[in-house]
């Protein structure tokens, strides 16, 4: 039980920890960038004003959506190694 409740306690940890760290993915040669945070949440998105011309809507929303999912993705990498740090040699289901 004391193990289990020290893994909670480093889990709590690194979850928080998880929430302040960030990561930055960029598409369209830098015209869009997105930060996502490793908990899972966008932190922000920045668009260059030259990329918004009204007739390229649609190119800007696909540079927005392939930003957003590489951010995403680098974030939820982090948080599954963080995680698989505190998790190493115990068998939970729902974290693995």
């Amino acid at each position: 039980m004391k193990q289990a409740a020290r893994m909670q306690q480093q889990m709590e940890t690194v979850q928080s920890d998880l929430a302040r760290r960030t990561v930055e993915a960029s598409s369209g040669g830098g015209a869009v960038k997105v930060v996502a945070k490793c908990d899972g949440s966008l932190a922000s998105i920045k668009i260059d004003p030259q990329a918004l011309n009204p007739t390229d809507a649609q190119l800007v929303e696909d540079m927005i959506l392939t930003a957003a999912n590489q951010a995403l993705a680098q974030a939820r990498e982090i948080s599954n190694a963080e995680m698989g740090k505190v998790t190493s040699g115990f068998n939970i289901p729902g974290l693995t």
